[in-house]
């Protein structure tokens, strides 16, 4: 997701800190992260430890073991929360879920359970025919629920298919497919690579896997599978996704690298370490407050990458008004500073919230509802001046409507940006003001898989033209 520039905001320096190789301990957390460290020690319930950025530590209680590693092979990195950003197409074959087998679960535009449970008790007799279409109806139903946005019930029909062809490479593909929508991205390179075992040239196979390692901030993986896959089948969707890989990979390769328990940072090689230990420890403080605030945990650490600003703007391609990004990494363009700032830490959880709403909703939620969700955490609220000036547009039908503010911002002219962020926060104040704990609902409501609309409307009982108004009700109070 993209913030606004704020005119206020001093541009930051460039951050973050190395962990050491040579001859680490590994620190492994309870959530299956590794850390690689020297002179750990545990002590008073916490575990302190060295790196390039100086002196961390963590609790004891996200701590598994600790073991000396005398490799001084750095461990591998882990996934970053949001690149399903990437927003791939799904495969184009898909095994089964032809119209005989839809047709034959479907009743009244619905799956029928009854039917569908029907074809499975028969398969578990072993007859070949009876066994296939099993795997078809239930290929057919998780189409079907992809079509609806449904991921988790998707998943589950993906799953059913596979227990009775678990060889298919079809089949395999479209539950990685789906896994891949979902940010689970190991699980998605295992079944791959069961696909691949079947179908060593195909073109999908190497286009998905590319995004898992992507996913899995392998970058150099990602390339060589994004390469293979071009030679193979040349696709735009491919093609894309490997310039975006290689510009990272370009500019990364002279980064140095950090980590904590939730949190991969990537920095120039310039940077102050005593500015690392303050991002980490902010970004650590800021994970669990959002953590609650929205009711959700990312499955995977999160990546965080600086720049200088004309690096930013050669990799992120970002229009002038962007002072941050968040595409599945935390984008943030860095100059001068030494420590973190008040203007630092608010943009840090401005995007820290991006990763967890998108993550949440499996990428589904509005940019209106994403922005302003980000800019309350970090603290913003509406001011009498801003107020005041929302108001004159509202009087004169000009407030933005909501389904307009839906898609990403990245082609809206500085002006109406600037118009876009005021009226989401507004929005998301309202809706915390009037219905508190309602923000978290709606959210959940689009985890669940309902519309944009339908979720706000669910949860407030409000369209979104209605909203607008109780927005700007909300705000004559204010003025």
């Amino acid at each position: 997701m993209l913030r606004q520039k704020p005119s206020l905001f001093s541009l930051l320096a460039i951050i973050l800190g190395m962990v050491g190789a040579a001859r680490a301990d590994i620190i492994y957390l309870k959530n299956g992260r590794q850390i690689q460290a020297t002179n750990t020690v545990r002590k008073d319930g916490k575990v302190t430890f060295e790196t390039a950025a100086g002196t961390m530590a963590l609790s004891e209680a996200l701590v598994d073991r600790i073991v000396k590693d005398d490799s001084g092979i750095p461990s591998q990195a882990s996934a970053n929360s949001g690149a399903a950003e990437l927003s791939m197409a799904p495969p184009t074959s898909t095994g089964g879920g032809a119209p005989p087998a839809l047709s034959s679960i479907v009743r009244n535009g619905a799956i029928d359970q009854d039917i569908l449970a029907q074809i499975d008790a028969r398969a578990s007799g072993g007859s070949a025919d009876a066994v296939a279409r099993a795997a078809d109806a239930e290929a057919a139903a998780s189409q079907l629920e992809l079509g609806r946005n449904n991921l988790g019930a998707a998943v589950e029909h993906a799953e059913r298919a596979l227990n009775f062809a678990p060889s298919q490479p079809a089949l395999l593909i479209n539950a990685a497919y789906l896994r891949l929508r979902r940010n689970e991205y190991g699980p998605a390179l295992d079944l791959l690579e069961r696909a691949r075992r079947s179908d060593p040239d195909s073109a999908q196979i190497s286009k998905l896997a590319g995004w898992a390692d992507y996913g899995l901030n392998r970058l150099p993986d990602a390339v060589a599978e994004w390469q293979r896959s071009q030679e193979l089948h040349p696709d735009p969707e491919v093609l894309k996704a490997l310039e975006k890989a290689k510009r990272d990979l370009d500019v990364e390769n002279s980064f140095r690298e950090g980590r904590s328990a939730h949190f991969d940072l990537h920095y120039y090689g310039g940077a102050a370490p005593a500015l690392a230990r303050d991002v980490l420890r902010v970004l650590e403080s800021d994970f669990d407050e959002i953590s609650g605030a929205v009711n959700y945990t990312p499955s995977q650490p999160i990546s965080v990458t600086l720049y200088t600003n004309e690096i930013f703007r050669d990799i992120t391609h970002a229009p002038s008004w962007v002072g941050a990004l968040n595409d599945g990494r935390i984008r943030v363009p860095v100059q001068g500073l030494d420590s973190v700032t008040p203007d630092l830490a608010r943009i840090l959880k401005h995007e820290l919230t991006h990763s967890f709403i998108t993550e949440k909703t499996y990428g589904r939620c509005p940019t209106w509802l994403q922005e302003g969700a980000a800019q309350w955490m970090e603290g913003k609220r509406t001011d009498p001046a801003t107020a005041a000036g929302l108001l004159a547009l509202y009087d004169r039908h000009l407030d933005p409507s909501l389904t307009i503010l839906e898609p990403l911002w990245v082609n809206l002219q500085a002006g109406f940006a600037a118009v876009a962020y005021q009226w989401s926060l507004a929005v998301v104040e309202t809706i915390e003001a009037t219905s508190p704990g309602d923000l978290e609902r709606i959210l959940a409501r689009m985890d669940e898989g309902a519309s944009n609309e339908n979720a706000v409307r669910s949860t407030l009982h409000l369209s979104y033209a209605e909203l607008n108004t109780a927005t700007a009700d909300y705000i004559r109070k204010i003025r």
